[in-house]
């Protein structure tokens, strides 16, 4: 794995929009505020053609012109690192006009961005050997003040921590509006993690009388959620690989899927799918589940994080989110640690994909150390 050189103190940082760009409110606000933040820490810009686009398609321009952006921002030298300006719709469309041949050989560097952008995120991996963040986009360092997941991020790409935390509360309905672009998160629900476990990964005394009964039998294999999550004490370690399943599964049986080849290519590792959804509702996030599955994916996996999904608590004939995923990942025999601060509920714990990481959970606690190895 490829691990590209850290933002230096006055480094350049390069601005794409390979998926939405900042031409409407609040994004727009969001993302020149962005600037003057960054610039106040001591950093100069180097900004795509994009940036302000809004003439595409569920994208900031054209897919030629987008392939065309990433493609060069991301060999040039003028540029220390990229940040996505937004997520979107239809970034897969611009991987036809993304050169990765020319990007495996350049100078690494890391790209980060999430949602849409997991068609960069999990192919730089996937193809180009090459860690990257899946983490928050421009118009995040924007807010005032900075959410610590904010920070976080900032300092990830400073290369001055390896180690994210999972945060206290979480946003369930944003402030962030036209008329307030600059709002920090509206953080108002507790973390609760929720652990689901094979029974050779539950603590004595944690499986109850009905569920050992149920356990006696030959059945098939299942989850069992840890009814005490205070004794949860679950270390998982492996190569984290992941993002948003709306678009992995898009990605998933193209000319662009090699992630059978990275999972045998880091099978001594082992892997650790870190999973989170968008428009996906929980029949669509089980039919990922099994799509993702079948196609081999889940070989040598290790463990799961699973974000909460931006359709949270949904219910549909009788099944919800938790069953959507852990019903068809039980014949694995891994812990699936689920409602995580991953992806489109903030705040986010920036992954650093394709790095070597030490899944730590502690009761309710959480911490994802990221080596680069």
């Amino acid at each position: 794995m490829k691990y590209p050189k850290y933002l230096s103190e006055n480094g350049t940082i390069g601005f794409v929009a390979p998926s939405f760009g900042c031409n409407m409110e609040p994004y727009r606000s969001a993302f020149v505020n962005a600037q003057k933040k960054l610039k106040e820490l001591g950093h100069t810009f180097d900004l795509g053609p994009n940036c302000y686009e809004g003439r595409g398609i569920g994208i900031s321009n054209t897919p030629q012109a987008c392939g065309q952006e990433l493609t060069d921002y991301y060999c040039s030298g003028k540029n220390d690192v990229l940040i996505s300006c937004g997520g979107g719709e239809l970034m897969c469309e611009i991987l036809e006009y993304v050169d990765f041949d020319k990007i495996r050989s350049a100078e690494p560097k890391w790209y980060m961005g999430y949602s849409d952008n997991t068609n960069m995120t999990v192919l730089l991996a996937t193809l180009c050997d090459t860690a990257s963040i899946y983490g928050p986009c421009a118009g995040a360092f924007g807010m005032e003040p900075w959410h610590e997941s904010i920070q976080d991020a900032y300092d990830l790409l400073r290369g001055k921590k390896d180690t994210v935390r999972g945060y206290d509360l979480w946003e369930k309905d944003s402030a962030k509006s036209e008329e307030d672009p600059l709002a920090p998160y509206h953080v108002t629900e507790k973390r609760r993690l929720r652990i689901f476990l094979p029974d050779i990964f539950l603590p004595d005394g944690m499986c109850g009388e009905e569920n050992a009964a149920e356990a006696a039998q030959p059945t098939a294999k299942r989850l069992q959620e840890a009814p005490d999550i205070t004794k949860v004490q679950l270390r998982i370690e492996g190569r984290l690989i992941g993002g948003c399943m709306d678009c992995l599964v898009n990605l998933l049986g193209t000319k662009y899927d090699k992630v059978t080849e990275f999972a045998e290519q880091y099978k001594e590792d082992g892997l650790i799918w870190f999973l989170e959804s968008c428009d996906l509702n929980v029949m669509a996030i089980r039919r990922a589940i099994w799509q993702m599955k079948n196609a081999g994916w889940f070989s040598y996996v290790k463990g799961f994080l699973i974000g909460r999904p931006a359709v949270f608590g949904q219910e549909m004939m009788g099944l919800d989110q938790y069953h959507a995923v852990c019903d068809l990942l039980a014949e694995l025999d891994v812990p699936v640690i689920m409602d995580a601060d991953i992806g489109h509920l903030s705040p986010m714990m920036p992954l650093v994909c394709g790095s070597h990481a030490a899944v730590q959970v502690n009761g309710n606690d959480i911490s994802i150390e990221m080596k680069c190895l």
